[in-house]
């Protein structure tokens, strides 16, 4: 006797279904052949491909970014060495993710050109997480930024753009990359400082 097919279940089907076949390839009716249901019966759990991608997507981003919120919130170092970290941790990850998941990493590209609610989500958690460590700085007196921390979050990441979003992903493996990271880290920290008093 079956189990009764849950989300977890289905997720779990489709994510292996885009690793060995990529977002285009990656149908319902695939991922209920792989769990031997109808596509009906996945289908009352996610209404469209696009939902059961997006559930995916979401997961696999939690998963492997989850761990910058302990950055962004970590009382044993300054701002400036949060930001840094943050930064850094965000474009290992996303090149880690880019290079052992390719498939379902393109799933987060394909998303994040349709303006998916999932890319939105997670830039409000980027964004999120950057204003908790510039407000900790500007608290400080570490940062200042005449907009204030979220002001600051936007334009720190649209600046780390090249090292985070998915279209700048081919770029990721040249050499060049993580000294290239840790200078515009340096600026930004620099641009961020608080005036001598």
């Amino acid at each position: 006797m079956r189990a009764a097919l849950d989300t977890e279940t289905i997720m779990v089907a489709a994510e292996d279904m885009l690793r060995r076949h990529g977002p285009a390839k990656a149908t319902v009716v695939d991922v209920a052949r792989a769990l031997g249901v109808s596509h009906a019966a996945v289908y009352r759990h996610f209404p469209s491909k696009a939902a059961l991608r997006e559930a995916v997507a979401r997961r696999w981003l939690t998963r492997n970014l989850g761990d910058l919120a302990d950055v962004a919130s970590d009382p044993g170092r300054t701002p400036p060495e949060r930001l840094r970290s943050w930064i850094t941790l965000l474009f290992h990850r996303k090149r880690e993710g880019a290079v052992t998941e390719p498939d379902l990493y393109a799933t987060v590209g394909v998303l994040a050109k349709e303006n998916s609610t999932v890319i939105t989500e997670h830039l409000g958690t980027l964004l999120g997480q950057l204003e908790t460590i510039i407000a900790a700085g500007i608290g400080a007196g570490d940062f200042a930024f005449p907009g204030g921390a979220p002001a600051a979050a936007r334009t720190v990441l649209d600046a780390t753009e090249a090292f985070h979003a998915p279209g700048s992903a081919a770029q990721w493996a040249r050499p060049d990359r993580d000294d290239a990271l840790a200078a515009l880290c340096t600026l930004i920290i620099r641009g961020l400082g608080a005036a001598p008093r």
